[in-house]
């Protein structure tokens, strides 16, 4: 490092380290207990010793992102250039437009970048691509952005290589260790609001001519229990998992086709068979929930961008208020049978 360069003074120190808050915070964030509170100031920093030729690196300012940025760059000399995303990650950012060109360019302007590093050019994470307008960029700063690899740990090699992005850094994955990850974020949600599923169905099947029978609701209510855990499973946890298995692109048809699987299977091993109300409402009404479950991960995953989102959620939503309607139709036929007024 040149003995004559002195570090911006408004630049923020960090290090590529992990302390145990750290790695506390990530584990809260999976069970999504604090997530979207879960920011960094946005701004400059800099990591190790960096000078006029070391490499600037963008961010959002999920500190989540941030952090796993950071531990990838260990050991290296750097500038982390952090945006204000409102505290969302890279990828949903870009889509939302807060990871976007304008931003990009006011804190290249407010951090005096031209003035840090000599070599105009910054590294913008390729899952912000869909945000970012390069020669906008260039005409209202000088500055090149360089599309970097779709994972941080690939950046030392990226920086090896004269930043050049193989296919493979370009190449966007989703494993199943990744998917499983994320699945507490979907399952947690989901079980806050099965207590109150749990009271409805035990008011429900416990309500007769003389008011409510606890031992009728328990026991009536029970197998509906069960499926409303398994609900959850499939469009949660099994969904998900078997992301790449599932036929068609879309999450809300794939939730379905899960919901369908576990209500068969637990047709099977006798947990439903409850007359043909029961049974129409158990086939429709925990399949299309599964399905709601599952297209909530779609924000989770690369996969599909926001056109795609709100495709789905243009055909997907109308069938869910339908069969919601439908199946308390089918439970009220239910009820005025049981009960004989019908």
């Amino acid at each position: 490092m040149d003995s004559k360069y002195s570090p911006s003074p408004s630049a923020a120190k960090t290090g590529s380290e992990w302390t145990w808050g750290d790695w506390l915070g990530q584990i809260r964030c999976r069970l999504g207990s604090g997530r979207m509170n879960y920011g960094v100031e946005p701004g400059l920093y800099r990591l190790g010793d960096p000078d006029k030729s070391s490499d600037v690196f963008v961010s959002a300012n999920y500190k989540l992102s941030f952090d796993v940025l950071r531990r990838a760059l260990g050991g290296m000399n750097a500038w982390i250039l952090v945006l204000d995303t409102k505290g969302v990650n890279v990828w949903c950012a870009a889509g939302e437009g807060t990871f976007g060109t304008d931003e990009l360019v006011k804190r290249i302007i407010e951090a005096d970048l031209s003035n840090v590093v000599a070599h105009k050019k910054i590294v913008v994470p390729q899952l912000g691509a869909p945000g970012v307008a390069a020669h906008l960029v260039k005409q209202h700063t000088g500055f090149k952005v360089l599309f970097g690899p779709v994972r941080a740990e690939d950046i030392p090699a990226y920086v090896a290589a004269g930043r050049e992005a193989t296919s493979e850094m370009r190449t966007v994955r989703f494993p199943l260790s990744d998917r499983l990850v994320l699945t507490p974020m979907e399952i947690i949600p989901s079980l806050k609001v099965y207590p109150a599923f749990a009271l409805a169905a035990f008011i429900f099947f416990g309500l007769g001519r003389d008011g409510i029978v606890f031992q009728n609701g328990w026991i009536d209510g029970r197998p509906f229990l069960i499926l409303g855990l398994l609900a959850i499973f499939a469009g949660a946890l099994l969904t998900p998992a078997l992301l790449d298995v599932l036929p068609s692109r879309s999450f809300a048809v794939k939730g379905w086709l899960a919901g369908v699987a576990v209500v068969a299977a637990s047709r099977f091993a006798g947990v439903a068979g409850h007359g043909p109300r029961l049974d129409g409402f158990s086939f429709l009404f925990f399949p299309l929930a599964s399905s709601y479950i599952a297209l909530q991960f779609t924000g989770s995953t690369v996969f599909t961008g926001m056109s795609g989102v709100k495709k789905e959620l243009k055909y997907a939503v109308p069938v869910y208020i339908a069969g919601a309607s439908v199946s308390l139709v089918l439970l009220l036929a239910y009820k005025l049978k049981q009960t004989g007024v019908l």
